[in-house]
């Protein structure tokens, strides 16, 4: 017997675009939310457009849009029409400008007054409240603000922003964490509530004691590259063959393992060697040592000597090496999914696996407007009652 999917009965209704309120509908569609994406009929989501595609269909909304119900209203005409979505849903995730749905007058007020028990997400870059809540906003100033960006490059370069949506997918996660704790908390007092996500935020907490140690110590992280202030070696290093490998040494006992099998027991026994900070202020010495043996062998070899010394080393793979990698394919980490435009599909799988509750793909993002018929069905728009719509421009 198959058991229902942990997140069945989930009703979630995702009026947001780009990135990271659509990212966080598609983690809880992967457990069996019923998700509805709504789209304005005239002004699809960006996120359509961004990176390759193919014949004019864009391929990332393959993944992004993924087990989700595509639906068409805008919600400046049809406010009566997406309250009675809003009545019929457990859960709304948005991200218009602060004060949009105000303006509109579906303030979550409004919203809640419609439906008590629904948890509204509303996910922008700066939050609801202070000096910037108004402003346009996206992942990269999220990523410059958080101060990953500062630390992010060479010594001696420029401040790096990262070449995808780092930022937003962080708070898409944090955002699916935020509905399944305000979701627990309609379990117990039967209410909604508000959850405010500022994409500026949830980046923040990645990047470690950054705050404390400068509240402290007066430290500031510099620009390192590939290296950590807080061990060494952690490097990547380029092989006989001309292929890359990263190697890292958080732990006292591989950083040992690592110098002995590249045959620098003299440096173990240093006597800075025993603390990953000290190490990582011999950085150089300890580069030369690694490098220099992983440059006379090729990577074949260098990834079985590490696998028998224990010590930690991975290649440094672009997409070619992901998709014919044993421990990717072991996990099933890349789906195949077949889509009625594109034929089969390969896409990243769910998060994480499950014993008995597994998350699944049931089919890949669909085109614009593809179920608004059926959605509308479902809160009492008749057919007659639908066509005048379009007509009228509203879905």
């Amino acid at each position: 017997m198959t058991r229902a999917a942990p997140l069945e009965g989930v009703k979630v209704l995702e009026a947001a675009t780009l990135f990271a309120g659509p990212l966080a509908a598609t983690f809880l569609g992967d457990f069996g939310a019923d998700v509805t994406k709504i789209e304005h009929p005239r002004k699809p989501d960006a996120a359509r457009g961004h990176g390759a595609s193919k014949d004019g269909i864009g391929l990332w909304f393959k993944t992004l849009g993924r087990n989700k119900r595509l639906a068409t209203l805008d919600l400046s005409r049809g406010r009566e029409v997406f309250l009675d979505l809003v009545r019929a849903n457990d859960v709304l995730i948005e991200n218009f400008r602060p004060g949009t749905l105000e303006r509109w007058g579906l303030g979550p007020d409004v919203l809640l007054e419609a439906n008590p028990r629904l948890v509204i997400a509303r996910v922008t870059a700066f939050g609801q409240v202070g000096p910037w809540s108004s402003r346009p906003g996206f992942g990269s100033l999220a990523e410059a603000m958080s101060g990953f960006a500062a630390v992010t490059g060479e010594p001696d370069g420029p401040p790096t922003l990262p070449p995808f949506g780092l930022a937003d997918g962080i708070t898409a996660l944090a955002t699916a964490y935020a509905v399944m704790v305000a979701l627990r908390e309609r379990d117990v007092s039967g209410a909604g509530q508000v959850v405010d996500l500022a994409i500026i935020e949830p980046i923040l907490m990645m990047l470690g004691g950054g705050i404390t140690a400068f509240q402290q110590l007066g430290y500031v992280q510099p620009r390192l590259g590939n290296r950590s202030s807080n061990n060494a070696p952690r490097n990547v290093y380029r092989t006989l063959d001309g292929e890359w490998v990263a190697v890292s040494t958080s732990s006292q006992s591989i950083a040992e393992r690592v110098l002995r099998l590249v045959g620098r027991e003299d440096l173990v026994a240093q006597p800075w060697f025993g603390s990953g900070r000290e190490r990582a202020e011999h950085a150089d010495e300890l580069d030369e040592a690694v490098g220099s043996w992983i440059a006379g062998h090729p990577l074949d070899q260098v990834l079985s000597a590490f696998e028998k010394a224990e010590a930690a080393v991975g290649p440094v793979y672009d997409v070619r090496g992901i998709v014919t990698d044993p421990q990717y394919a072991a996990l099933r980490t890349i789906a195949t999914v077949d889509d009625d435009e594109l034929g089969p599909l390969q896409m990243q799988n769910v998060l994480f696996r499950m014993s008995e509750s597994p998350g699944a793909i049931k089919w890949a993002g669909r085109a614009h407007g593809a179920d608004t018929a059926e959605v509308l069905a479902e809160v009492g728009v008749s057919p007659e009652r639908l066509a005048e719509l379009r007509a009228e421009g509203v879905c």
